[in-house]
């Protein structure tokens, strides 16, 4: 029976995840050479561009589906082996508000929004998670919590992308403007960690900052730190929003009827519990003396699943719709961007670290 569904779950699946397996490949290296851009925007762009030809996928279809669901949510659990909760709770903490309140800036700015300027529900969830917690993998850990299409998945990640490159260029310059400490990466770290919302963006904008002031890798280290401190956020966020979609499919649902009463286990996301897990899992390994090296691999493969993912996305996305409705989230993303820098360096100067 087992190798009966396996043979037929191949059958069924696996030219499209050949197909988006084929797409990731150079996506990744390319993404290696310009990690500004990233391997996942690169795949999405690739997917859309191929879409535009390859419009009827055949039998390719239902492996490209399962892909964009099931690839990005294994991606999301394998992100956890990148997670050492004790080191980032403990160097995490003076971090802590400056994050609480950007997040808390960016996800009232995208609900504010999505009701003044008639933003869909989903693009704008999936943008505010996006801009106030780690870009892509909060938009990959969110999107099957709240049902977004791939459209709406892609259009988020495009919009996060534009913000992230500006952030990439535009931050070490406006940091020396303000004034930033240029004898350590503290402040600078801090300040990249909680206003640029994705890892690569992060990475650039604090790797510059430590090469124009000769600090090694000072501020990179803070800023990453800060930055896994943010992805924690995943955690809440997304078990919240799916007891408010879980509830709201109860109420919208008869009354007597069993199937539709509001269930935590229903609505519970099980992949965030593994997610969960892994990080426990490599915190407790960790303090008994094993080496971070080892959860490497997993790390990678998550950078991968998501690339493939992002393929899948790509390719099930409708293009011509995408562009047509992209001025409201890409005005959605600017104002969270700015609600977050603003808070930021408020919050720095109101605790005295800048």
């Amino acid at each position: 029976m087992r190798k009966r569904k396996k043979h037929e779950f191949f059958e069924k699946n696996l030219n499209g995840i050949l197909v988006c397996f084929v797409i990731a490949v150079p996506s990744w290296l390319l993404g290696k050479t310009f990690p500004v851009v990233g391997g996942p925007v690169i795949a999405i762009l690739a997917g859309m561009l191929i879409t535009l030809v390859w419009t009827n996928k055949g039998k390719a279809e239902s492996g490209i589906k399962w892909t964009s669901k099931i690839i990005l949510q294994t991606a999301v659990v394998l992100l956890g082996f990148g997670m050492n909760l004790g080191v980032i709770l403990q160097t995490g903490k003076q971090s802590l508000p400056i994050i609480v309140c950007t997040i808390s800036t960016s996800l009232i700015i995208a609900w504010l929004l999505r009701k003044i300027i008639k933003v869909p529900s989903n693009t704008s969830i999936l943008v505010g998670v996006g801009s106030s917690i780690c870009g892509g993998s909060a938009i990959a850990a969110t999107a099957p919590v709240i049902d977004a299409d791939d459209t709406e998945v892609a259009q988020a990640i495009s919009v996060i992308f534009f913000f992230n490159v500006i952030a990439a260029v535009l931050f070490p310059v406006l940091g020396s403007a303000l004034g930033f400490d240029t004898t350590g990466g503290g402040s600078f770290g801090l300040f990249a960690g909680t206003a640029i919302n994705d890892t690569s963006s992060v990475t650039a904008a604090a790797s510059t900052w430590d090469s124009m002031w000769n600090l090694g890798s000072e501020t990179l280290n803070t800023a990453v730190t800060v930055k896994l401190t943010r992805t924690l956020a995943i955690i809440p966020i997304t078990l919240v929003l799916s007891l408010i979609r879980a509830r709201s499919a109860s109420k919208a649902g008869t009354a007597d009827s069993s199937a539709n009463k509001f269930s935590l286990k229903r609505a519970f996301p099980m992949f965030i519990l593994y997610f969960i897990i892994a990080a426990i899992i490599t915190t407790v390994c960790m303090s008994m003396g094993v080496s971070a090296d080892v959860f490497a691999p997993l790390k990678e493969l998550s950078k991968f699943f998501i690339i493939m993912a992002m393929a899948a996305i790509g390719l099930n996305s409708n293009v011509v719709k995408l562009i047509k409705s992209g001025g409201k989230p890409l005005l959605l993303g600017a104002c969270c961007w700015v609600g977050i820098t603003i808070v930021s360096l408020g919050m720095q100067h109101v605790m005295g670290i800048w």
